[in-house]
C-alpha cells in the first residue's frame, strides 16, 4: 500500500486495497449458506449466510453504540471518509462488476450495466460528500436571531432491492453516514452477495460499526422495518411492501423514506423526430432489461408520428443483443428471477389476447437456461390493458396511440403512481408546458430516468414518500433543530 496525506483532514491515509473477483467472493461467501445462482446460466455464484432476527438485534446494538461517536466527527472529516470510500469502490470496480453481473444478471461492459452501476456508486459517494450543507440563518434582526441546523437522526435501517443492489445501497448509505448516522442494511434475498461485496470494500475504509449488512429473509426485513431501535428507515421496493412498512413504523413513529413502484409514462408529441428520439426511448424503457423503478413503462404516441415511432423504436430494439453478462457483445441480460419472468410473460400474453400487435419479441425460448425474456414492443393497445396499467418491471413496452395532448396527459395521470415521466418533442417550450401538467416526482424532457445526485428524487401518490439526493435528500437523513436567541 502507498501512504498519502488527506488534504481535508491532514491525516495519513493508505491507498485502498484491491481484490480480485475470487478474493472478494471468498471474503463474503459462507460455505454452509444458502445457494445464490446466476440468473443467466443457473450456475452457482456463491453461498450466503442467512442472518437471523437475533443477528439483527446485535447489529442494531452495535450501530447504536457507535453512532454517538460518529456523530461527534466533524462534517468535513465525514465527507473526507466518503471520498476515500469512493476511491475504494473505484479501485475494485472490476471485481464488484463481475460479482454484480453473476448475481443480478446485467452485462458487465456495454450500455448502462454492471460497470455503470459500480461507477454510479462511486459518483454518488463523491457527490454526497460534496453537497453543501451549512447552518441556515432564518432571520437576524431587532427581534432576535435564529439558525437552522441538522442533527443526526441516529440509527438508519436501509432495505435495498435486487435490480440495482449496489447503487441503491449507496443511495441509502452515503447520505446517512454523511449526516452522522450509522447504518444497518438489509439487501434483497435475491442479491445479497452484491451488497455484502460492496460493504466489504467500504469496510476497508470505514471505521468498524458504521455499516453492518444483515443478509436475512423476510422475517429479518419485517423485524428491521418495525424495530423501535431504528430511528429512520429507507426502503426501495414495491408499493405493497412500502405500505406494510409504513404500518409497522407507526407505533414507534420511525421516520421513513420510501421509493416505491412506478409505472412511468412517456408522451411523444406530434412534432417529435422519431429517428432522433428512438434510442433515447429504448434506453428509457429497457435500461437494466426494464428492471428499473423509474424506467419508461407505457408510451403514448401522437397519431401523426405513431407509425414512424413504432418503426424507429423497433429498429433500435432489434439491434440490441441479449445474453450472458460476461459476453462483451451483450447489452441486455436476463430477468433476475423466475417470479419476475413469469409476471412479464403473463402481461405480454394478456396484451396479445387484448388485441395488441407485437412489433418485436414476445417469443421467449423456454428451453434455454436463464430467465431471458426478449425485448418486446406491443403496439395498438387500449389504455386499460394490463400491460399498460400494471408495472411490468421487465423488457416489454406497451405503445398507445392518442389524438389530442389533453387525452395523453389524462392517460398519463389517471393511474395512482407518480415516480417519473417524460415528454418528447422538438419544441422545448411546448414540451415543458406539457411536463408541468404531468403528476410525477420528476418529468424529463427528451430523456427518461436520468437521475442526478444533485437534484431530489422521489415519487408522489403511491410511488413514494419523501425524497432522496441533493441537499433535500441530506436533510431527510437529519433532524432539524433551530437555535434561537
Amino acid at each position: 500500500m502507498t501512504t498519502d496525506t488527506d488534504t481535508d483532514t491532514g491525516t495519513a491515509t493508505t491507498a485502498p486495497a484491491t481484490f480480485t473477483y475470487q478474493d472478494l467472493l471468498a471474503a463474503i461467501t459462507d460455505p454452509g449458506g444458502r445457494e445464490i445462482l446466476d440468473p443467466a446460466t443457473g450456475e452457482l455464484v456463491g453461498r450466503v449466510h442467512e442472518s437471523t432476527v437475533e443477528d439483527l438485534e446485535q447489529a442494531l446494538a452495535r450501530a447504536r453504540a457507535k453512532q454517538r461517536e460518529w456523530a461527534a466527527v466533524p462534517d468535513a472529516e465525514r465527507c473526507a471518509l466518503l471520498l476515500r470510500a469512493a476511491d475504494a469502490v473505484e479501485a475494485n470496480a472490476a471485481a464488484l462488476a463481475e460479482l454484480l453481473s453473476r448475481e443480478q444478471g446485467k452485462p458487465v461492459h456495454n450500455g448502462p450495466n454492471a460497470l455503470f452501476e459500480v461507477g454510479g456508486a462511486v459518483a454518488w459517494l463523491r457527490a454526497t460528500a460534496s453537497l453543501p450543507l451549512e447552518p441556515e440563518t432564518l432571520f437576524e434582526d431587532e427581534t432576535g436571531h435564529a439558525v437552522l441546523h441538522y442533527d443526526p437522526i441516529g440509527v438508519v435501517g436501509a432495505i435495498s432491492p435486487w435490480n440495482w443492489p449496489m447503487m441503491i445501497s449507496v443511495w441509502q448509505i452515503a447520505p446517512a453516514l454523511r449526516m452522522g448516522n450509522t447504518v444497518v442494511a438489509k439487501p434483497s434475498e435475491y442479491t445479497p452477495l452484491s451488497v455484502l461485496g460492496l460493504a466489504h470494500v467500504l469496510d476497508q475504509v470505514l471505521p468498524e460499526g458504521l455499516l453492518t449488512v444483515v443478509a436475512g429473509g423476510r422475517e429479518v426485513g419485517e423485524a428491521l422495518s418495525g424495530h423501535a431501535g431504528v430511528d429512520k428507515l429507507m426502503f426501495t421496493g414495491s408499493t405493497a411492501t412500502g405500505k406494510a412498512i409504513m404500518r409497522s413504523a407507526a407505533d414507534s413513529l420511525t421516520r421513513l423514506t420510501l421509493e416505491l413502484g412506478g409505472n412511468d409514462a412517456g408522451i411523444v408529441l406530434p412534432d417529435a423526430d422519431p429517428k432522433a428520439i428512438a434510442e433515447g426511448l429504448f434506453w428509457g424503457a429497457f435500461i437494466n432489461t426494464g428492471q428499473t423503478c423509474a424506467a419508461l413503462k407505457r408510451l403514448y404516441v401522437h397519431e401523426d408520428v405513431y407509425d414512424a415511432v413504432c418503426e424507429a423504436l423497433t429498429e433500435v430494439a432489434a439491434a440490441m443483443p441479449m445474453g450472458e453478462g460476461r459476453d462483451e457483445k451483450n447489452v441486455l441480460g436476463p430477468l433476475q428471477n423466475r417470479a419476475q419472468y413469469e409476471i412479464v410473460a403473463d402481461l405480454v400474453e394478456q396484451a396479445r389476447a387484448g388485441g395488441g400487435r407485437v412489433l418485436l419479441g414476445g417469443d421467449p425460448v423456454e428451453e434455454q437456461p436463464g430467465y431471458f425474456y426478449p425485448a418486446t414492443l406491443v403496439a395498438d393497445l387500449d389504455d386499460d390493458n394490463p400491460l399498460v396499467t400494471e408495472e411490468q418491471f421487465g423488457p416489454a413496452l406497451p405503445i398507445v396511440k392518442y389524438s389530442s395532448v389533453d387525452d395523453a396527459v389524462h392517460m398519463a395521470n389517471r393511474l395512482d403512481v407518480g415516480l417519473g415521466a417524460s415528454v418528447w418533442g422538438s419544441d422545448l417550450g411546448r414540451a415543458r408546458e406539457v411536463a408541468a401538467r404531468i403528476q410525477a416526482g420528476t418529468v424529463w424532457i427528451n430523456k427518461h430516468g436520468a437521475v442526478d445526485p444533485r437534484m431530489p428524487f422521489g415519487g408522489i401518490k403511491s410511488s413514494g414518500h419523501g425524497v432522496e439526493f441533493g441537499v433535500e435528500g441530506l436533510k431527510a437523513l437529519g433532524v432539524p433543530k433551530v437555535i434561537a436567541s
